[in-house]
């Protein structure tokens, strides 16, 4: 276990460095751009690669990746060439995929707009914005891919800690194009997004050196008959649709809320990146490290080992999931304020987002359960039983969209994509359990209700202390940042000397077994 910690902790410390800098990122855009016409068409133009990213690096190609590179590194019998010619294999024939995938989309930029933002074709100088952006922003696609790939090397053996800081380079360089690149185009928007596109190159030369100190630095070559890099394709498109339901619920929130007021698109596009910072750090660090021993496990037939890395796993998700999500319902108001309120994003916009923060706090627990229980499968290679399940509640979730956007407009659209994760990790998690492949150790009602009762005890705290959020409008920036500060030390300090005060001991989270 304390191998398990301590790559955590690297994955961890390196996503909130990445996160914090996402924060500041945001801050800088909304702050300079606002929330108009033009801020919306970056938000698109960037959403369809940043989904990708997303997709790929923290979802469905390490997913498919992972078992298949632990099989080739414990079974290779030439010490490292078995690996290294499927690395090399992998890297030579996913580029020639990405790259008539990347050239297609840019061609096709235009209708890729229409597609997801079909509001924009009532606007002819947002479509045009939009697409221009798009073809900037659609190789990163490219880069990042193989970055990911890079990354799920690195992750296989061991080396969580490079992979964990590197989108923190994006971040980066977003504020530097955003703060001195902007004012010296015609239009500044357009920073932005040849922001993106640097920002893939350097990400993927950045992890490059790492993958020469193992050995591995890959010398591409096609060759699509490889036995590995079949089965790697095969279940990429399954993994797409059994790990991204979350990302491609946002995906859809962003195509009908173009039909939405103007500033619909970024209301959202901040509350899911405020959503997306617990998720991040503590859900994707859990998950990327679990993935390797889930696949050793299963590799090893230690079934008993397997349900309690799982059940670990799921046990923090629940300790820490818990007051994030209570946490952020009851500081959305603060949250946005603090981080965004400037003349270009306004008291209004504030509000908005922050309705969008609460819905989307409503599914945190079940979003971050889902990175766990989809590993539970795909250390196995089970792809049938998640893409039925992700299926049911992509249905499930465009059908409360479509029910909710009317009365609620981007609320209603935020509230149907929590739906949608809760029914997903729902039905994953019954069927783990029905089939015997995860087996709740002894303690889960104990800590269910120290932790839940912990968390609602910090968030009326938090409520009651914040009661008056309408003055958070009236407050400078450096009140505003001192009273966030101080409310979320008050309430880590409730939550954490309630469960001391009633017990909670290391057996609690994982009692009488070893990882």
């Amino acid at each position: 276990m304390a191998s398990l910690i301590v790559s955590i902790t690297q994955i961890g410390g390196g996503t909130l460095v990445s996160r914090v800098l996402g924060f500041v990122r945001d801050l800088v855009i909304a702050r300079t751009f606002g929330s108009d016409a033009a801020t919306d068409a970056f938000f698109v133009a960037f959403k369809i690669p940043n989904f990708t990213r997303r997709l790929f690096a923290e979802g469905a190609f390490s997913m498919a990746l992972v078992p298949v590179l632990h099989v080739y590194k414990v079974r290779q019998t030439d010490g490292a060439l078995t690996l290294k010619g499927f690395v090399d294999a992998m890297a030579g024939t996913l580029g020639v995929v990405l790259a008539v995938i990347t050239a297609l989309g840019v061609l096709a930029a235009p209708l890729l707009i229409l597609l997801f933002a079909p509001g924009f074709a009532n606007d002819a100088p947002q479509w045009e914005t939009a697409t221009a952006m798009l073809r900037l922003t659609l190789p990163y696609v490219f880069f990042i891919t193989l970055t990911a790939f890079a990354a799920s090397v690195l992750n296989t053996h061991e080396r969580f800690a490079i992979p964990a800081f590197t989108p923190a380079i994006l971040n980066l360089i977003l504020i530097a194009c955003a703060l001195w690149l902007a004012p010296r185009f015609e239009q500044p928007i357009m920073a932005l997004a040849w922001g993106v596109l640097i920002a893939g190159v350097v990400q993927l030369g950045f992890q490059l050196p790492f993958l020469q100190q193992l050995g591995l630095l890959p010398r591409p070559r096609l060759n699509i008959r490889d036995p590995g890099i079949q089965r790697v394709f095969a279940q990429m498109g399954p993994a797409i649709l059994g790990v991204s339901v979350a990302q491609i619920s946002l995906l859809l929130d962003t195509l009908l809320a173009s039909f939405l007021q103007t500033g619909s698109i970024s209301w959202l596009y901040y509350a899911d990146r405020l959503m997306e910072f617990p998720l991040g750090i503590l859900a994707v660090a859990l998950a990327t490290v679990i993935m390797p021993r889930l696949a050793q496990r299963h590799g090893a037939d230690a079934p008993q080992d397997f349900s309690h890395t799982l059940d670990w796993a799921l046990r923090w998700i629940l300790l820490l999931g818990t007051p994030a999500a209570i946490g952020l319902l009851a500081l959305s108001m603060p949250l946005m304020a603090t981080l965004f309120l400037s003349s270009e994003f306004g008291p209004d916009d504030v509000t908005m987002a922050a309705h969008a923060l609460m819905a989307y706090s409503l599914g945190i627990i079940a979003f971050m359960a889902i990175k766990i229980l989809a590993s539970g499968y795909y250390a196995r290679r089970e792809m049938r039983a998640p893409v039925r399940i992700a299926l049911i509640a992509l249905a499930v979730g465009l059908l409360c969209d479509l029910a909710l956007i009317y009365p609620f407009g981007h609320v209603g659209l935020a509230l149907g994509t929590s739906i949608a994760a809760v029914v997903n990790a729902g039905l994953l998690l019954r069927a783990l359990l029905v089939e015997g492949i995860y087996r709740p150790l002894p303690g889960w009602g104990a800590l269910l209700l120290k932790g839940l009762g912990a968390s609602l005890a910090m968030g009326m705290v938090i409520l009651l202390g914040t009661a008056t959020q309408a003055r958070w409008i009236d407050w400078d920036s450096g009140y505003r940042i001192a009273h966030l500060i101080g409310w979320i030390l008050i309430g880590a300090t409730v939550y954490v000397g309630i469960l001391v005060s009633v017990g909670l001991r290391s057996r609690d989270v994982m009692p009488k077994s070893r990882l």
